[in-house]
Formats: structure tokens, sequence, C-alpha cells
């Protein structure tokens, strides 16, 4: 098939994703950037592929890290099965593609005292006098990454008024579209409103930037200004290591999983298993202290 060839069956498989399987704005560029460098490696043949052609694009992947890898051909497969499906192959080659295992490594974290260590900062910042916007700003922005375990995407998006000063809770759409009831603790609603007066009454969103909303870049860099100012490693401070924070320290503060993965909007909890890991002596602890059966020895003392 020609160059025109593999990008037209790209984008047909792409509006499919879209519109058939409501994959996310950020997931639909993350296959396309794959499917076409995939394309480009084998001279725009991508839609004509042989297993024995896929082989080869899977060693050339062989320096990758392993979630790369299976992020690649996870992207394929789905577009060989897609051609096949359409009657556009006869065959699907995806099984020569490389299967690196389903091994994840869990999300970094923050201690409790290094959190404590961030919002010290941010209160210091708002000791000045007079206030800077700016310091009110990131007050929100963490209270809110911290607080509700939002994801990057959706912090930055969030509409003027979405959050209510007398509503403990938003309503948010998500990851692939599936909308969810997110908590807002008193700390990050009181921080938001303060912060609302700063925006102009026009803008349609908490946190304008630009033409539109912040970028997500300049929230990394935010946060990596602050690690830096309460004496973190910049590298160990993002948005998503705030949202593990979050989880994390509700899970090990007592908290359900099934509801944790309601706030963390998680399709399938055994993602949010991977997001939340806990001590082990503490669950050796909780067993010890909780199990019926510690009641039962202590009646037979």
């Amino acid at each position: 098939m020609s160059a025109g060839g593999d990008l037209a069956l790209i984008d047909r498989f792409l509006e499919m994703m879209a519109a058939e399987s409501g994959a996310a704005s950020n997931t639909i560029a993350a296959y396309r950037s794959d499917l076409m460098l995939a394309s480009d490696h084998l001279e725009r043949r991508l839609a004509a592929a042989t297993p024995v052609d896929l082989a080869r694009l899977g060693e050339a992947w062989a320096p990758l890290a392993r979630a790369t890898v299976a992020r690649k051909s996870a992207a394929l497969r789905r577009f060989f099965a897609f051609l096949a499906e359409e009657g556009l192959r006869s065959d699907d080659p995806g099984g020569a593609l490389p299967k690196p295992g389903a091994a994840r490594r869990l999300p970094k974290s923050l201690a409790r005292g290094d959190v404590d260590r961030l919002f010290d900062a941010i209160a210091g910042r708002l000791a000045r006098t007079p206030a800077n916007p700016h310091d009110l700003r990131l007050a929100a922005l963490v209270e809110l990454l911290y607080g509700s375990g939002l994801r990057a995407s959706e912090l930055v998006s969030i509409p003027r008024n979405a959050v209510s000063p007398d509503r403990p809770f938003l309503i948010l759409r998500g990851k692939g579209g599936r909308e969810r009831l997110v908590p807002i603790s008193d700390r990050a609603r009181a921080a938001v409103a303060v912060w609302r007066d700063c925006v102009p009454p026009d803008a349609p969103w908490l946190f304008p930037g630009g033409k539109r909303h912040l970028s997500r870049i300049r929230l990394y860099q935010l946060l990596k200004a602050l690690a830096a100012e309460a004496g973190i490693p910049p590298d160990r401070v993002s948005p998503h290591v705030l949202r593990h924070a979050f989880a994390t320290h509700l899970l090990e503060g007592g908290a359900d999983l099934r509801a944790l993965q309601l706030m963390l909007g998680h399709a399938d909890i055994a993602t949010t298993e991977i997001y939340t890991h806990v001590d082990g002596s503490r669950l050796v602890a909780l067993v010890n202290s909780r199990h019926p059966l510690v009641d039962l020895a202590r009646s037979d003392a």
C-alpha cells in the first residue's frame, strides 16, 4: 500500500477509536504517534506489514523501556485487528509483535512530611502582604491536586464556576469521557474561592492561561519550583506524584479501595491496586488488631 494508504487507514482507525471506544484525545494522539513512527520505519508499508516485518520492528524497539514497547505493541495490535475486522486484510499479523509482559513499576510518591513541606512553602508565600495572585493560584492548584487526586489535564481545564463554596464535590468528565463525582475538601474550596476573585469574570476557566487555560507544562514547572523552594528534589514532584500521594495516604488512613477507585476515576480496580501501595507492616498490624479471630483469642485468655 502507498504512503497515502497508510495515512488514510490510520486516520480511519483513529476515528473509530474516538467514536466507538470513546478514547481520550491524549490516547488518540499517542496512538497516532506510535502508528506513524512504525509506518515511517517500515517505509510507509505498515498496513501491509508481514509477521516478518513486525518481528524486525520489535527488534528495533529492543533498546526501549518495557512500558514503551508494550504501549507501541498494543497500538499496532489494535490497528491490525481493526484492518482485519473491516475486511481490509485477510489476516492479522499482530501476534508477531513483542509482548514484554504486564509488569508495572509503582509511581513515585511523597511521604506525608514532604507534603507538609510543600504546604509550608505555600503558607510562607501566602503570609506576604499584599498577597501575590500567583501564590493564590498555586495554593488552589496544590490543594486540588493533593486534596482530590485530580489528573493534571482535569485540573487545568476546570471551568471557572465548577467548584462551588457550598458544595463539597464537583462532577468531572475525565479520562475516556467518563463522568465521576470528585470530593472537594473545605481547604480546597476556601483556596479556590480566594483565587477565583483574581480570575477575570469573563474567563471560562478557573485557571486561565494564554488563549485557553493553564497548560500542563506550566503546571509541571510551577510544582518543580515549589519543590525546590520546599527543599525537595524537583524530580520527585509532579502532578501525578501528588495524585498518587492522595491515593496512598487515603488508603493508609483506612479508605475503602472501591471508593478510592471511584474518586480516581479508574475503570478497572486493578489499576487502583497498582496506584496504591501500603506498607506491609501496616497490613500486618491491621490483621492483628482487626481480624475476628483476635477477639476470640482474647476471650479464651
